[in-house]
């Protein structure tokens, strides 16, 4: 794993979180993007080196529905940028993890994505990134 990605924030209102972190911030969104597949859009905010992606679920069926209905808006995952994301999906399956995808899929921000259940990982969930193209 490279580094830090971002980390995906949980909101009930994107609107009103792009707002609290522009202002938090002291910069606007510069990327908003819905994934049609996972049920939610997003919104991402960049601060020196770091990014932060906002999450609002668009179907009450979704991941970050649900996620929302049973801890609340808060922090979602941690994601880290990976150079070969099937390679690491492999390391990660040999090492005895819990990989929610057996093939990445395409994400938000231009990039492939899979997840590490938080079982087994200490209770988070981690996403793994990886540029397309």
């Amino acid at each position: 794993m490279k580094k830090i990605e971002h980390i995906g924030i949980a909101v009930k209102s994107l609107e009103k979180s792009n707002d609290l972190y522009e202002k938090l911030l002291g910069t606007p969104s510069y990327k908003e993007e819905e994934v049609v597949s996972e049920g939610v859009k997003t919104s991402f905010f960049k601060t020196g080196p770091n990014k932060i992606e906002l999450l609002e679920a668009t179907k009450e069926d979704s991941p970050i529905a649900k996620f929302i209905a049973k801890k609340g808006e808060g922090i979602h995952h941690i994601a880290f940028e990976v150079e070969d994301i099937v390679a690491e999906i492999a390391r990660l399956k040999a090492e005895g993890f819990i990989v929610l995808n057996d093939e990445p899929k395409k994400g938000a921000d231009n990039k492939l994505v899979a997840f590490v259940h938080p079982k087994t990982t200490n209770g988070v969930l981690l996403e793994l990134c990886q540029e397309i193209g």
